[in-house]
């Protein structure tokens, strides 16, 4: 987290050939692993520890006071590696906030004593007085550079939504920070039940974790830690970037008692629940203290949309007004300090912030719903879930060529995504009603199959009867906004119809898929002759 702080910092810096950006590593962290690849990833110049003792630098810049900081010779300034001081951490001072330790805080650089605090809101100043007078009289309230990033990304949020394929979903974010009292740590098993508990075409889960966590475990074993979370879909968010790009993206949040959550309710009044109680690490009369005292908490994974309903809007204005002063001005406050310090004369146009990069979509999708149906006449309710996860549903529904034999051989229904063009000679493709008949022959316990043609046309056919079907899907009107359903979740509709049918109807008919508060228009009709032949 403190490399990512500084390199939000450092902009304040941008546009001046006569400054040379330089990183080193502090020995002794335990999160340390992946800093250097981190650095590397960005293309930033890396300086061995001992090399970098043995120089005299302009301006030391540090998230963390921590380790052998004051053997680099310089101007030190020192940053917040958070929104706030909100935490305490056993080792760290008797009652002291993470990184407040007074021990820490005058450590003298070359016989030189901290040059700034440059630190986000006046009660931080405070915070730091009552660990040393002496710091805190280099404090400067400059406010957060990286909450600058927050608003200037706001614009950005569709796009956002987009590169996360949220869709009409409600994007819920589940945010752990590390150490003994984290989300992970005393609820490892809430991403899974989310995930088996949430209707997949209502709702996404992304999770959000501190970069200490994900060093100290590494992402091989993370990713093993949240293996049926991730196969049903769950966004695992970057460190760099991507966890704030999904925070402005998200609809929801779940929380523990990590900073993350300041910056959420910073950029909108969204709903956000806490998942911290009972724990030693908060610290009283922090901004993430107030903000956890006035939001609901969540009971279990059952009771989510309970929580969010509960929440009431403006419910972390308290706690964002406590944590960021000077919002929108920090990183002119923070070049101007800067600046001073070099005895520099800033260049005539600094950078603004930079907006937040683009989130990565989830890396696994579903591939298999267990699908409840309700069917009434020609209205259907439709509900998909991962399968494999609860008890099973009205029908599984696998996609052919993609799900596992096993989970092929018991479906109901089978569907087929397509596959993208080929100019090669020797790809083979299927039209699509032989690749329905094909499906219905060789896998007999599969009562209907359906070939996607479009997001709204598939090719569908069921058993008992001659000749194929078209269905096409209307799409959903909502505050100008066109959304569109899954043509899956179309084919399990259509599919969860016949099976109602008594007796054979007249076609073409007109039917409801009601998926949440959604309802699509679905018509039923024969195939063309072109339909039919279509590739997939």
């Amino acid at each position: 987290m403190a490399l990512y702080r500084l390199l939000d910092a450092a902009t304040a810096l941008s546009n001046d050939e006569r400054i040379t950006r330089l990183f080193t590593l502090v020995p002794g962290s335990d999160f340390g692993v992946d800093v250097f690849s981190a650095i590397e990833s960005i293309g930033g110049r890396t300086v061995p520890w001992v090399e970098a003792c043995s120089g005299s630098y302009d301006l030391v810049l540090a998230a963390s006071p921590k380790g052998d900081l004051h053997l680099l010779r310089g101007k030190h300034v020192l940053l917040p590696h958070g929104a706030g001081y909100n935490k305490s951490i056993p080792g760290e001072g008797s009652d002291s906030a993470s990184g407040l330790d007074a021990a820490f805080l005058n450590r003298e650089a070359g016989g030189v004593p901290i040059a700034l605090h440059a630190v986000a809101h006046p009660d931080q100043v405070a915070r730091i007085a009552a660990a040393d007078q002496r710091a805190a009289d280099r404090a400067e309230v400059i406010g957060d550079p990286t909450l600058e990033r927050f608003l200037a990304s706001r614009p950005l949020r569709d796009q956002y939504r987009t590169a996360l394929d949220t869709g009409p979903r409600t994007l819920v974010a589940l945010a752990s920070t590390w150490g003994a009292e984290s989300l992970l740590r005393r609820h490892p098993d809430l991403p899974g039940e989310l995930a088996a508990r949430l209707p997949y075409d209502e709702y996404q889960l992304a999770l959000i974790v501190h970069p200490n966590e994900q060093s100290l475990l590494g992402g091989y074993e993370l990713t093993q830690r949240l293996a049926s979370a991730l196969d049903a879909g769950m966004v695992l968010a970057g460190t760099h970037e991507e966890w704030a790009s999904v925070l402005i993206a998200a609809d929801a949040l779940v929380t523990d008692h990590g900073s993350a959550a300041l910056y959420y309710c910073a950029t909108d009044d969204r709903p956000v629940v806490s998942l911290y109680g009972d724990g030693a690490e908060l610290i009283p009369g922090s901004p993430m203290h107030s903000l956890l005292h006035h939001i609901p908490r969540l009971a279990s994974a059952d009771a989510l949309k309970e929580a969010l309903r509960a929440y009431r809007p403006g419910s972390g204005r308290c706690a964002v007004h406590q944590a960021f002063a000077h919002q929108g001005r920090a990183l002119s406050l923070l070049r101007t300090a800067l600046y001073t310090l070099l005895d520099l004369t800033p260049p005539a146009h600094g950078s603004p912030p930079r907006p937040l990069s683009m989130p990565r979509p989830a890396d696994r999708t579903p591939t298999a719903f267990d699908v409840d149906a309700d069917a009434v006449g020609h209205h259907l309710h439709v509900t998909r879930r991962p399968a494999g996860m609860g008890v099973p549903g009205h029908h599984l529904a696998v996609e052919h060529g993609v799900a596992s034999e096993r989970l092929v051989r018991s479906a109901g229904l089978l569907y087929r995504r397509p596959v993208p063009a080929s100019d090669s000679w020797s790809a083979l493709a299927w039209t699509a009603d032989d690749w329905a008949r094909h499906a219905l022959s060789a896998y007999p316990g599969c009562r209907s199959a359906a070939a996607i043609l479009s997001p709204g046309l598939l090719l569908f056919r069921t058993r008992g009867h001659d000749h194929p079907y078209a269905v096409q899907v209307e799409p959903w009107r909502e505050g100008g906004r066109v959304v569109r359903m899954d043509p899956a979740a179309a084919a399990s509709a259509v599919h969860a119809w016949f099976l109602a049918r008594t007796r054979r109807g007249a076609c073409p008919a007109r039917l409801k898929s009601v998926i949440g508060d959604r309802t699509f228009g679905v018509t039923v009709r024969p195939a063309t002759h072109s339909e039919a032949m279509a590739t997939l």
